[in-house]
């Protein structure tokens, strides 16, 4: 098997390198070789839309009564210190620090009464719709998992699920977890150094057409010693897999300086530092993420900034709000732009809100009973407003919205029900999507 190196840059303990690398028929995905990925995908009974979902999570929960749920009639310990701000929808009223996205609320859902959440720090939830309690065997899966098995295209270069999310050290925020639907279906991530290492490095195309001649005359060894015909169905995963590398589709896409530097500076750049524990402001990520649409994949995920703010709430919010709201309109608007709004749903929330009351170091606190979740595109009803919170902002006065309520509108925009289709677990059993008592949103269909 040919190994395709990139630069190295330091060693683990155990002496293996630090920085990623792929194999032609390994490509990364969790262990799982190229070719059985492939095979695994194309025994899925994958359909032919074209739909697909880009999910923003802002990892730490964000404030909800200082984005679009301000309350501006309760104590000044509660109200802060934010105004809001007249949108484009009359009566639709949002944060000041978000002036881009009050321009295009036309063009959004705002779902001000999100509750059903667990209370943890963690990517868990808002992937997967579910609780982590009582889980069957290997786990639930991801949406971008869950669409992978059922929706993956075995011809395309582009992996169904792709997370663009940073691996950081010792932090719950991590996701692409593996689930009862197998290896094969984690997300491809294509972060940090992996990207130099897709590219041959030094072996041209000569010469990894001499390494795959060699591969198939082994091959047909094999096949002239096997006769049960199971080698005969390796050919096509194969060439695939040689196709990751000598296709520039993926490259393309992640290749920023391909794009128009206008429609670059639109989005903005955000900053490369961490925030706190968790991601940076990375811009150019909602910019990737739809180039990756474009390319093929049905789900892409990533992680933006860092939301939980015990302390200073409003400094870091007057820091983050600006690049969100730049990079947040920038793709809702390109989306438009291109034709693929229809076809791509955008949603953007976090695991939880925060506290009504802000605490003595000028933060809010932890506070799963309500949050807030921002939905556009996806052929949706948009310009609007579901739900709302108490006086206090503390609690789902009118119309609370389930997280699985929204699993189950993510799904239908793609073109699945989630109430007729099941996925089936480590031992056979078939699971549905989301839990029978929970609906697509009607608001928005």
């Amino acid at each position: 098997m040919l190994n395709i190196f990139g630069d190295s840059r330091g060693k683990f303990c155990d002496q293996v390198s630090r920085r990623n690398f792929i194999k032609i028929g390994a490509l990364g995905l969790g262990g799982l070789n190229l070719p059985q990925l492939l095979r695994a995908e194309n025994s899925a009974g994958q359909g032919s839309s074209h739909k697909a979902i880009i999910m923003i999570y802002m990892p730490g929960g964000p404030p909800h009564q200082d984005m679009y749920d301000l309350k501006m009639d309760a104590p000044v310990e509660i109200r802060g210190e934010f105004k809001p701000i007249s949108t484009s929808v009359p009566g639709i009223r949002i944060c000041e620090h978000l002036p881009r996205i009050a321009k295009m609320a036309d063009k959004c859902v705002f779902i001000n009464s999100l509750v059903g959440s667990v209370g943890q720090h963690a990517s868990f939830q808002c992937m997967t719709g579910r609780g982590p309690n009582n889980q069957p065997p290997g786990g639930w899966p991801e949406l971008g998992s869950a669409l992978s098995k059922l929706q993956g295209d075995p011809t395309q270069v582009s992996p169904a699920y792709v997370n663009l999310s940073p691996k950081m050290r010792h932090t719950p925020y991590n996701f692409g977890k593996n689930s009862f639907l197998g290896m094969g279906h984690t997300p491809f991530n294509p972060t940090g150094e992996i990207k130099k290492d897709m590219t041959l490095n030094g072996i041209s195309l000569e010469r990894l057409g001499d390494r795959r001649s060699l591969l198939q005359s082994f091959d047909q060894f094999r096949r002239d010693l096997d006769h049960s015909g199971m080698m005969h169905g390796l050919d096509s995963f194969n060439q695939q897999a040689f196709d990751v590398l000598t296709s520039s589709r993926l490259l393309d896409a992640l290749n920023l300086e391909k794009e128009d530097p206008a429609v670059r500076e639109r989005y903005g750049k955000g900053t490369e530092k961490e925030q706190g524990d968790a991601a940076p402001r990375l811009n150019e990520q909602f910019l990737i993420a739809r180039r990756l649409v474009e390319a093929g994949a049905r789900v892409v995920t990533l992680s933006y900034s860092f939301w939980d703010w015990h302390g200073n709430n409003f400094g870091h919010a007057k820091q983050n709000f600006p690049d969100f709201d730049q990079a947040l309109t920038a793709l809702i608007e390109d989306l438009h732009e291109r034709g693929m709004a229809d076809d791509t749903t955008v949603i953007a929330w976090g695991e939880f809100g925060r506290t009504p009351k802000i605490n003595p170091q000028g933060g809010r606190d932890h506070w799963p009973r309500v949050a807030n979740a921002l939905l556009a595109c996806g052929g949706m009803n948009t310009g609007q407003v579901i739900g709302a919170t108490d006086r206090l902002g503390g609690e789902a006065h009118d119309r609370p919205v389930h997280f699985q309520e929204v699993f189950a509108t993510l799904y239908h925009n793609v073109g699945i029900d989630a109430h007729q289709t099941t996925v089936p677990d480590l031992t056979g059993r078939p699971r549905y999507l989301v839990d029978s008592n929970f609906q697509a949103l009607p608001e928005v269909l």
